[in-house]
């Protein structure tokens, strides 16, 4: 799931993502905009926060495999 759908799917706001994620509303913003792509640490944070419902896969799917090897094998 995307993180428009998770927002969507739970009536949150972008504001709210945020707090949940521990950064601000304007980097929300710029992820969700793809000005600025989402860390390695804050996509293991989102996917911990968000239940397993928004993945690392999903919010870095050029290069996961490079950052998560261990995920690899759960594919």
């Amino acid at each position: 799931m995307k993180i428009p759908d998770y927002l969507k799917k739970h009536s949150m706001s972008s504001a709210d993502f945020a707090n949940l994620v521990g950064v601000t509303p304007a980097m929300v913003s710029q992820w969700l905009s793809e000005h600025r792509p989402i860390s390695p640490a804050k996509c293991v944070t989102i996917e911990q926060k968000t239940n397993g419902e928004v993945t690392r896969k999903e919010l870095r799917p050029d290069d996961w495999p490079e950052i998560w090897p261990e995920l690899i094998e759960a594919a």
